[in-house]
């Protein structure tokens, strides 16, 4: 919503209150009930108050600004938040898989706590030596524990040739580490072909090309002669529904994929058409897997479409949409659950793997993917 219209919205608050008749027009134009009404003059009145009262110069738009943030902080829902413009031009650049940051991946634990779980090769990021695992305690000084974690991801990015500078806690030590962004081009699939021809995928996000990513890397290992396949969804955050069922039916067997279900008690349903999967399969999460991740895992779980190993993943099982307001700001807020083909919601449980084993930091190799490629063994073995 650009100044202009909010400050329209400001002048219409200020016409509203002066006009009993008017009141009532909007009462029953908006369906207000008797209570909702009472809140909406409790607004009024007290943004009027401020408005003529208070003792220094105010900004409608700020005013406004604070009030939906606040509407939606009162929420308690991490997932819920105002966006400001900003917020929301970043949120729209990692859908779009391109923006300038560090080249980073963050997560957030169940204790609140923001980790870096990635980074991507000749990144700003790795350059300045960050590290996966690194807990971001500030950025340029400001707590992350001051800000949702949209805001610490906008704070992160920023102009590309600009610093940023950010406090860790590496070992039990603090330290701060300058780093200069540049544009980053997100890509979130890789692959290669493993030893027994088994084929290994890592999806990083569900951006809005990563369906076209998994397709080509899915054909070339296809051509390469894989036998069986390694779905690598660690510290994938999640990203858009309908990619991630675009990847379900290339995966999932003819059947449900997942089901949301809205306030109302709505449900949508969406399905996959697969008249079988083509490979055995093995997924790997971990506890930084959220979301869309979940759901994919989740239906290949319920399914029998494929093992899942790791540790438990992060249980975000609810559903975001955005509402843009007049294509500069936005308000981000959750708005359905949604239920794996069995009919189960993950939202702060996650998904409990068949197989659980964690990631020893001490090996030399990778320790789940080492699991995952013993299962695939026996069982290309057995047939």
């Amino acid at each position: 919503m650009n100044k202009i219209l909010k400050t329209i919205i400001a002048v219409l608050l200020i016409a509203i209150i002066s006009s009993i008749s008017t009141l009532g027009l909007i009462y029953y134009a908006l369906g207000f009930n008797e209570q909702g009404f009472s809140n909406l003059m409790r607004f009024i009145t007290a943004y009027r108050f401020i408005e003529t009262k208070y003792v220094n110069d105010t900004d409608d738009v700020k005013l406004i600004d604070g009030a939906i943030d606040g509407m939606v902080k009162s929420l308690n829902d991490p997932h819920s938040n105002y966006l400001s413009p900003k917020m929301y031009k970043t949120l729209m650049e990692q859908t779009e898989g391109s923006f300038a940051g560090i080249g980073v991946v963050m997560g957030m634990d169940n204790e609140q706590k923001i980790h870096i779980v990635g980074i991507m090769e000749n990144s700003p990021g790795q350059k300045a030596g960050l590290q996966e695992g690194d807990e971001i305690l500030a950025v340029d000084g400001v707590p992350v524990t001051q800000m949702a974690f949209d805001e610490v991801a906008t704070h992160v990015r920023g102009q590309a040739g600009t610093d940023v500078v950010l406090t860790i806690m590496r070992d039990n030590a603090n330290q701060d580490i300058t780093i200069t962004r540049d544009n980053i081009k997100l890509k979130t699939v890789g692959h290669k072909i493993l030893d027994n021809n088994i084929g290994y995928i890592q999806i990083v996000s569900f951006s809005e090309d990563t369906a076209n990513e998994f397709n080509e890397a899915y054909n070339d290992l296809k051509n390469q002669g894989m036998k069986a396949l390694v779905l690598d969804l660690r510290n994938n955050p999640g990203g858009l529904l309908t990619t991630c069922v675009e990847i379900a039916k290339k995966l999932v067997p003819k059947g449900e994929i997942v089901s949301i279900v809205d306030k109302q008690g709505n449900k949508e349903t969406y399905s996959s058409s697969l008249e079988a999967p083509e490979y055995p399969l093995v997924v790997l999460i971990n506890k930084n897997s959220a979301s869309a991740s979940e759901i994919l895992s989740g239906a290949i779980q319920d399914t029998k479409a494929g093992t899942i190993i790791g540790n438990t993943s992060y249980g975000k099982g609810s559903v975001q949409t955005i509402l843009p307001m007049f294509e500069d700001d936005a308000v981000k807020l959750t708005i359905a659950k949604y239920y794996t083909p069995s009919g189960r919601s993950i939202d702060g449980t996650g998904i409990t793997p068949d197989i659980e084993i964690n990631l020893d930091e001490n090996a030399t190799s990778d320790t789940q993917l080492d699991k995952a490629l013993e299962v695939l063994k026996a069982q290309l073995n057995n047939n």
